[in-house]
């Protein structure tokens, strides 16, 4: 199974799971909040989520047919570690260590990408000032480009180790949704190297101290390696969002958010 495998199995089959944990973020930041917010300021999230999966999920199984069609095959095999013969939870354990690390550093370095050449793009999602579980959409370009630039690479690793990558690649999903909570739950001293909601709210702060700071989204890891990591203090929870650029207040402004957008609005 390739990290990709993983990744369609887990987009096209388990989104109702998906959906259900939004419900329950939703439920810990109303219940445990750091950053009091209405849900009315949810809805436009509600209605871009909507839109954005079916979506997403027509893209990933174009480019699933399209990476059978040409017979990519992978190049390194990561599932030898079932030859070492450890015992099974000590495989699984590396598995997944292995599987993590591979994975954000693709995540790690299609962020960077996106903060330069992608940027008009990108900067939908930093366009949020009310950050949280539902509002963290991206444009509805970006299940194109992710799986281009992620999925591509990913279909060249091989790592099987049973359940250790479907499991990783949901929870990786779930991490994503969870770094724009605004819940008081975070990772505390795990935030080593674990990102959570106060690490990752540094990368979308509006403080010129914080740009191009935090671009990992499973570990801290590969911005420690890369000189990008910033660590906040507990205290440190700064505004977000773009300067004279508005988040957009529907589908319509949502899809054409690039071509209206300009770099002097930053």
């Amino acid at each position: 199974m390739t990290l990709y495998d993983a990744l369609i199995a887990t987009i096209v089959h388990n989104y109702t799971s998906y959906l259900i944990l939004l419900g329950i973020l939703t439920v810990l930041e109303i219940l445990v909040s750091r950053q009091r917010q209405t849900l009315r300021c949810r809805l436009n999230g509600v209605v871009i989520w909507a839109a954005y999966i079916p979506i997403s999920v027509c893209i990933y199984k174009g480019l699933y047919a399209l990476w059978d069609w040409l017979g990519i095959t992978a190049l390194l095999n990561f599932s030898l570690i079932r030859s070492l013969g450890w015992a099974g939870p000590v495989a699984i354990i590396l598995a997944a260590c292995c599987s993590a690390l591979v994975a954000d550093f693709f995540l790690y370095w299609y962020h960077r990408a996106q903060h330069r050449l992608l940027w008009r793009f990108h900067a939908v999602h930093h366009s949020i000032r009310d950050l949280n579980a539902i509002n963290s959409y991206h444009h509805v370009s970006e299940a194109l480009f992710s799986g281009v630039l992620i999925a591509l690479p990913t279909t060249l690793i091989v790592v099987d180790y049973g359940p250790t990558v479907p499991v990783l690649v949901f929870l990786t999903s779930l991490q994503a949704v969870y770094l724009h909570s605004p819940t008081r739950l975070n990772a505390g001293p795990l935030r080593a190297m674990l990102g959570d909601n106060v690490w990752h709210r540094v990368h979308h702060s509006l403080d010129k101290a914080h740009f191009d700071k935090n671009f990992g989204v499973l570990t801290t890891f590969w911005d420690r390696v890369f000189g990008t990591a910033y660590f906040p203090r507990s205290d440190e929870w700064p505004a977000v969002g773009l300067v004279d650029q508005a988040p957009p207040g529907g589908l319509r402004e949502w899809v054409m958010f690039p071509a209206r957008y300009s770099r002097k609005s930053l």
